[in-house]
C-alpha cells in the first residue's frame, strides 16, 4: 500500500513541488501522471527514499518513510522496492548475472543464484546470463533491468517513463509485462508518464496527477 499525506520536496534552488494526498492499497497500479518536469521523477525518488520530504508523511508497504534513518533505507529499498529508472543503469562492465547479484550486496545478504536464476527464467532472459549490456537489445536490457528490481520480491514496483521511447507495439508488451510481473510478486506498481497510450492501455489504474494541476510547481 502507499499512502501519503501533505506531502512537500523543497530543491536547495528554492523550487519547490507540493504533492496531492494518494491512498492506493496493496497490489494496486498507480499512474503518475504529468508533464516532463513536473515532478514525478522527484515522486518516485521520495517513494524510493532516495530522496527525503521536506514535509509531510510517505508511506510505503506499511513503513512511514520518515521513520527509517538514513543508514537504513538503502538496505530497506533493496529488499521492499524495485526501481526501474528511466535510464536503467546496468554496470557495462559486468555481466547480466553480475548486474543482478549486485542486489544482493546492496542488502547486505549473501548472493542467491538461484533466485538470480529464477529472476532471468520468469523474464525470459535466462540465455542472456553471461552477455554485457552493450551486447543487448533495447528490449533485452529492459528485461534485465525489471529481473534485477523485482529479483527480492517487492511490495512496490517503482518505473520511470518505462514507454517514452518505445513504439506502440513495444510499449504495449513493455506494459503487459511490467503487469504481470507486480501480479506475480503481489507488489503495488506505480508508473511515471506522460504517454497518454499508458492511460488508455490501464483503465483501471489509480491515476494521479503530478504537476500545477495538483498543486506542484515545476522541477529543477
Amino acid at each position: 500500500m502507499i499512502q501519503t499525506r501533505s506531502l512537500r520536496f523543497a530543491y536547495p534552488s528554492g523550487a519547490a513541488l507540493t504533492f496531492a494526498d494518494l491512498d492506493a492499497p496493496q497490489g494496486a497500479t498507480v499512474l503518475l501522471r504529468g508533464n516532463s518536469g513536473s515532478g514525478k521523477s522527484t515522486w518516485l525518488a521520495l517513494a524510493a527514499g532516495l530522496l527525503t520530504a521536506t514535509a509531510g508523511e510517505f508511506v510505503l508497504a506499511g513503513q512511514p518513510l520518515s521513520a527509517l534513518p538514513q543508514s537504513a533505507r538503502d538496505a530497506w529499498r533493496g529488499r521492499n522496492v524495485g526501481f526501474l529508472p528511466q535510464q536503467l543503469h546496468l554496470s557495462s562492465a559486468l555481466t547480466v548475472q553480475r548486474n543482478l547479484e549486485l542486489a544482493f550486496y546492496a542488502t547486505g545478504l549473501p548472493v542467491d543464484h538461484a533466485a538470480v536464476a529464477r529472476s532471468l527464467e520468469v523474464l525470459g532472459v535466462a540465455g542472456l546470463a553471461q552477455r554485457f549490456p552493450s551486447q543487448l537489445s533495447g528490449g533485452q536490457a529492459q528485461r534485465v533491468a525489471l529481473a534485477r528490481a523485482t529479483l527480492m520480491k517487492p511490495k512496490v514496483i517503482l518505473a520511470d517513463e518505462p514507454t517514452a521511447s518505445l513504439d506502440d507495439d513495444a510499449a504495449q508488451a513493455s506494459l503487459a509485462l511490467l503487469r504481470e510481473t507486480a501480479k506475480q510478486c503481489g507488489a503495488t506498481l506505480v508508473i511515471a508518464t506522460h504517454d497518454r497510450r499508458v492511460l488508455d492501455a490501464l483503465p483501471d489504474a489509480i491515476v494521479h496527477a503530478i504537476g500545477a494541476g495538483a498543486g506542484a510547481g515545476a522541477a529543477p
